[in-house]
């Protein structure tokens, strides 16, 4: 299963909302993950750029992308930003692979270089 970092910021009314009412968020997140087979193992309010963020886990990329369509089309955030998270093995095996494969690729230079 895949690892994701969740973050998000909720729209002023929704601020309001929690302030007004204090709410379990982490129950109805854990809610909305689970019903797409994912995993919810962190929750965090934050200070900073984002009001949230959460690690969660998915079976695949399209339950990922399913849960948060759900959560987006409630339209309470003004902002959400997903990032895959590779564990250090994967980061190793990556890295080893990166290092063995002749891939021919060319980085980006100066218009004239392109021939």
């Amino acid at each position: 299963m895949n690892h994701y970092l969740f973050q998000w910021t909720y729209k002023d009314p929704q601020v309001r909302a929690l302030v007004e009412a204090p709410q379990d968020r982490v129950a109805e997140l854990q809610k909305v993950v689970e019903a797409f087979g994912g995993e919810l193992h962190d929750f965090y309010f934050a200070f900073g750029d984002f009001d949230g963020a959460a690690i969660i886990e998915f079976p695949d990329n399209e339950s990922l992308d399913a849960c948060m369509l759900t959560i987006s089309s409630a339209g309470v955030n003004s902002t959400m930003k997903t990032t895959t998270l590779i564990t250090p093995e994967e980061g190793k095996r990556a890295m080893v692979r990166a290092g063995s494969v002749v891939s021919g690729y060319r980085p980006p230079v100066g218009y004239s270089a392109h021939g």
